[in-house]
């Protein structure tokens, strides 16, 4: 296939559309499924190289879900403790620690389920049974892999009355080294971002505490190929394997560490008893779910335990969750990594990560302020690598 008229572009007035290959030759996928669309096959693109350079980088099953260009979370196939299983809706899944590519899947998907409702799924490896089950019940646009199983291909055919997208990739396609856009008319060329995120990019640790295990390092690996594929600016929160908080398109830095934290705090306290077990009424369903929980945290619009609210949503009446209990709760985490893909130009950023347990930092360094940065650092036994290497994507 060297062409795929696409229904319309980003869009319905933005027509005609179709994706090709500029030298002529045949397009490095199938569609085995479904009509994906301008936005879905960003999405496509985008998130199978994030998967793909995770699975190189750290030797284990990837998973991401993206919405809108950038990554809701990402993770590598780590089995699941009893109460993230049950944070994510996952305790019910058969022979789910047998599969670490749907131990992977559980985590991206679950991480920020509010943001993640309908999104596009990329995995690293051949889809199986146990990652395609899991799949086939939550609220999703597409997917994209190297292959799928026989049986997981049907069980995905079934989503969406038989219309949901299905993407197989070649894994061995290598773009050219030159890329291109048009904005306005004019074309933009550029080198691809080729630059390898692994372990001897944290080896330069600028602070007095020079201590970074096996585990922040993989975490900070985590973080920094998620923001790789993160429309910038961009900061992303990474613990156990997975990135658990990603803050992205804000103008100012300390706005993107807010909003990452609070999704990194919401992730957190998803997993308290307080939380997990909440009466719901039986007959809610999972989106309605993920809302009242996010609601129960935050405090949103509505409030869920209001009389004449509650009774919409649970059995009984739960006590409201106070700001007090969770900053209790969210002072016992720690261990947590925190990537940027710019430099930090104030210590306000660390300060905010600190609230979220963050012990390991990766940033580019080369800010004026960088010895302020270091001190907060200091300050709190924070370790930060400085990795010299910017990851703007626009």
């Amino acid at each position: 296939m060297k062409e795929f008229e696409l229904k319309y572009g980003c869009n319905p007035n933005q027509k005609p559309a179709k994706i090709y290959m500029n030298d002529g030759s045949e397009l490095p996928i199938e569609i085995l499924n479904g009509r994906p669309g301008y936005i879905n096959f960003l999405d496509a693109f985008n998130s199978w190289q994030l998967v793909k350079e995770l699975k190189a980088a750290l030797g284990l099953p990837a998973v991401t879900s993206f919405k809108h260009v950038s990554p809701t979370s990402a993770a590598v196939g780590i089995p699941l403790s009893d109460k993230l299983k049950r944070a994510c809706f996952v305790d019910d899944i058969e022979g789910l620690d047998d599969s670490l590519l749907a131990c992977a899947y559980a985590r991206a998907r679950g991480t920020d389920r509010m943001c993640s409702f309908g999104d596009w799924v990329a995995l690293s490896d051949v889809c199986d049974v146990t990652t395609a089950k899991m799949l086939a019940r939550e609220v999703s646009d597409g997917i994209i892999a190297p292959g799928y199983e026989p049986e997981a291909l049907e069980i995905l055919k079934g989503k969406r009355k038989g219309g949901y997208n299905i993407v197989k990739i070649d894994p061995d396609y290598v773009p050219a080294e030159q890329e291109t856009k048009q904005v306005f008319g004019i074309t933009f060329e550029q080198g691809r971002n080729n630059f390898k995120i692994d372990r001897e990019l944290l080896t330069n640790i600028v602070t007095a505490n020079k201590d970074m295990p096996e585990s922040a390092v993989r975490d900070l690996i985590v973080a920094l190929i998620t923001l790789k594929y993160t429309q910038s600016n961009s900061v992303c929160f990474a613990v156990d394997g997975q990135a658990i908080g990603v803050g992205a398109g804000q103008q100012s830095r300390v706005h993107c560490t807010r909003l990452a934290g609070g999704k990194a705090d919401t992730w957190f306290l998803r997993q308290c008893d307080k939380v997990l077990d909440l009466p719901f009424k039986p007959t809610l369903g999972r989106p309605d779910r993920d809302n009242v929980i996010d609601g129960y945290i935050n405090q949103n619009e509505e409030d869920v335990c209001a009389e004449g609210n509650w009774q919409k949503y649970f059995t009984e009446r739960p006590e409201p969750f106070t700001k007090e209990e969770q900053r209790a709760y969210l002072d016992t985490i720690d261990g947590v990594a925190l990537g940027s893909d710019a430099f930090f130009p104030f210590s306000d950023n660390i300060e905010r990560a600190k609230k979220s347990g963050v012990k390991y930092i990766a940033e580019p360094g080369g800010s004026i302020r960088d010895d302020l940065v270091i001190e907060c650092c200091d300050n709190y036994g924070i370790a930060m690598a400085f990795t010299g290497m910017r990851l703007f994507h626009h």
